[in-house]
């Protein structure tokens, strides 16, 4: 009898488990792509795109985007304007999703700014698409403007700098307002948020170079993890078991980075290989770059554990996006490998690509995160004081109502004593209050009016370095010209040395000018025609040009491809629109803004374009950047030809 039992219980267990495995297996293969497909109204779609645990799990975004466009050009097609609003919505989170940034701030600014106005919960998902859009182009400014409108619609009460001073370096101060933000928010029984608050210090702790205290920090969050996936009083939903895989992966992932910085290194490799596992089934941005710092010092790791095959294969991965400082870890570990490989020309040239890259970017991309940083200081001064002085008249407003409520429960027998001794404390207190808040204004006011003069100081000292760097390219290209006997060689070089001083120039007007902010372009291009003729010594010299630009000023963003437009244009005449005499040669140049309007045109009676234009205009490097820039500038190079000579024009705002 007992026999029979056990071979009961042993199939009905063996049944439940093929139900579990069969159950696993179809959770698995579910596409969430075929899901989306298979729901009925635009609405359910979106539902079904933002709420998926894992949308990438059987398709790739770029399947994903091609599905989202067939429904938006159908949705267009109909005129159905609200569908066509959601599927724009989740192109723009698409297009974050595959690093095109940029493609994706256009749109979703595009959204933002449209006429009909979107709701509170698509406007939520724009906005923190164009936030981490901002973080990861590095316009940190821009992103504190983002913030800001999320705490003005409500989303946040306040805006946060933490992660913004970690992208800056700034790790220990990132650590200490996270600290001191974040810490008060958790309660003592929320496991799963404090592993997520611990994780956060402890990774801060390892970008400051503190390994031993970021172990001791993410063990802790690993630990609070364990508790709450343990907890089964708390019921989890499928998305935030899938988040709390990712989270798990996370910590191993740091604490794996930990051990390599600890020469720890055999305790290093399983962890690093987990978390890249689990954070390859993530859509996250910050995930894929997480992914390739672990993939990077798993390869530093069994490099120094000698298995040179297996670091070779992660270092021969081929990412998507990595950023400036990854590519030169990624190089410095190749030319490791190649040293203890002893093919010692291999090696040589990796260290050289790195030499090159801390060269000619490591320098501008500082002066650009300088100054960036100065102003989110400011910002962030502002932001304090203004917080301060909103703090003080709710403090002012709560002062009256109190006073005017005691006043209505005051006894009529002594209304009139009591109404004067409050009257009187009233007075004595405001005038008290008076100086001590036009105090704390004139602090404040001195503070930010420190800043801002730090800030131009800051800001002219940036433009003076980033013109001596573009000096010293200029001078490199010279000695490089001079080392080389090829003809189309040395024309490309001069160029680009032409376009560097273009750009410099723009740099060395800045620092010059007491305003910072804008450019006075007769001079500039005067300066800029005075360079151009100092490279090509034979032409140029008898040639009449009148410029007419008196009183233009514009700002650096225009101003920098106005200078590479004109100087592409300026080169082009001296080499090419009088090849036998110049004598009668002239150019005319008229640039011209009037508020948001303005028109630029360019003239010379040359020789004229070729009959074959149309075709080199795909071939001609000149003719390319000069749309491109065109381009930047929201407009179109439009191109004239006569009998005698040529005309460039366009209009922009």
């Amino acid at each position: 009898m007992a026999h029979h039992l056990r071979k009961l219980f042993s199939g009905l267990f063996f049944v439940l488990l093929l139900n579990a495995s069969a159950q696993s297996i179809e959770n698995e293969d579910r596409s969430a792509l075929k899901e989306f497909q298979n729901a009925n109204v635009p609405e359910n779609r979106f539902d079904v795109f933002f709420n998926s645990v894992n949308r990438y799990n059987q398709n790739s975004a770029y399947d994903w985007l091609d599905t989202v466009k067939v429904y938006l050009s159908n949705a267009q097609k109909t005129n159905d304007t609200i569908a066509a609003q959601l599927y724009r919505v989740m192109q723009t989170q698409l297009y974050n999703d595959l690093g095109e940034y940029d493609k994706s701030t256009a749109l979703a600014k595009e959204l933002y700014e449209a006429k009909d106005s979107l709701n509170l919960d698509l406007k939520k998902i724009v906005l923190d698409v164009l936030d981490n859009n901002y973080a990861n182009l590095q316009l940190y400014d821009k992103q504190i403007e983002v913030r800001k409108k999320k705490r003005e619609l409500g989303f946040t009460n306040n805006i946060s700098f933490y992660d913004i001073y970690s992208n800056l370096g700034l790790h220990r101060k990132a650590r200490n307002q996270f600290i001191m933000e974040v810490k008060p928010t958790i309660a003592d029984n929320d496991t799963y948020g404090l592993a997520k608050y611990h994780s956060k210090v402890g990774n801060y702790l390892r970008l400051d170079n503190s390994a031993p205290t970021a172990l001791s920090e993410l063990k802790k969050a690993k630990a609070y993890l364990d508790v709450y996936l343990n907890d089964i009083s708390i019921q989890k939903t499928e998305k935030q078991l899938f988040e709390s895989d990712l989270l798990k992966a996370e910590i191993e992932g740091n604490i794996g980075k930990c051990h390599v910085l600890l020469h720890e290194y055999e305790e290093a490799v399983p962890l690093l290989e987990s978390s890249i596992e689990v954070l390859q089934n993530s859509s996250n941005n910050n995930h894929k770059s997480e992914i390739i710092e672990n993939t990077l010092n798993l390869a530093d790791a069994n490099l120094q554990l000698e298995k040179f095959s297996t670091a070779k294969r992660s270092l021969d991965i081929d990412f998507e996006s990595i950023d400036m400082l990854q590519s030169i870890k990624r190089n410095s570990l190749l030319a490791a490998y190649y040293d203890k490989v002893e093919n010692f020309k291999n090696a040589a040239t990796y260290y050289k690509r790195n030499e090159r890259i801390k060269d000619s970017l490591a320098q501008k991309q500082s002066s650009i995160i300088k100054q960036q940083l100065v102003t989110i200081v400011a910002n962030e001064d502002m932001e304090n004081s203004q917080r301060l002085i909103e703090e003080q008249k709710r403090i002012n407003e709560q002062a009256r109502s109190e006073m005017k409520a005691k006043d209505e429960r005051i006894n009529l027998v002594f209304i009139s004593l009591i109404f004067t001794l409050l009257g009187f404390a009233g007075l004595v207190y405001a005038y008290l209050k008076s100086i001590k808040n036009q105090r704390l204004i004139a602090e404040q006011k001195h503070i930010i009016e420190n800043a801002l003069v730090e800030k131009d100081s800051l800001l002219k000292e940036i433009h003076h370095r980033v013109k001596n760097n573009l000096q010293m390219v200029s001078s490199l290209l010279s000695l490089q010209t001079k080392n080389t006997r090829s003809k189309s060689a040395i024309e490309a070089l001069e160029e680009g040395k032409s376009r560097v001083k273009a750009m410099a120039l723009i740099h060395q007007k800045l620092y010059q000018n007491d305003d910072l902010s804008v450019i006075e372009m007769q001079g500039y291009i005067e300066s800029l025609i005075n360079s151009v003729q100092s490279v090509y010594k034979k032409g140029g010299h008898n040639i009449s040009i009148t410029i007419d630009a008196e009183g233009t000023e514009l700002d650096i963003d225009r101003a920098i491809p106005f200078g590479l437009i004109l100087n592409e244009l300026v080169s082009n005449s001296f080499k090419y629109a009088f090849p036998e005499n110049d004598e009668n040669g002239k150019i005319y140049i008229h640039l011209r803004k009037n508020g948001e309007q303005g028109y630029f045109e360019y003239t010379d009676n040359g020789v004229g374009l070729p009959e074959d234009t149309e075709e080199r205009t795909h071939s001609s490097m000149g003719i390319r950047l000069m749309n491109r820039l065109v381009n930047q500038l929201q407009s179109k190079l439009n191109i004239d030809k006569a009998d005698e000579g040529v005309r460039f024009w366009f209009n922009f705002n």
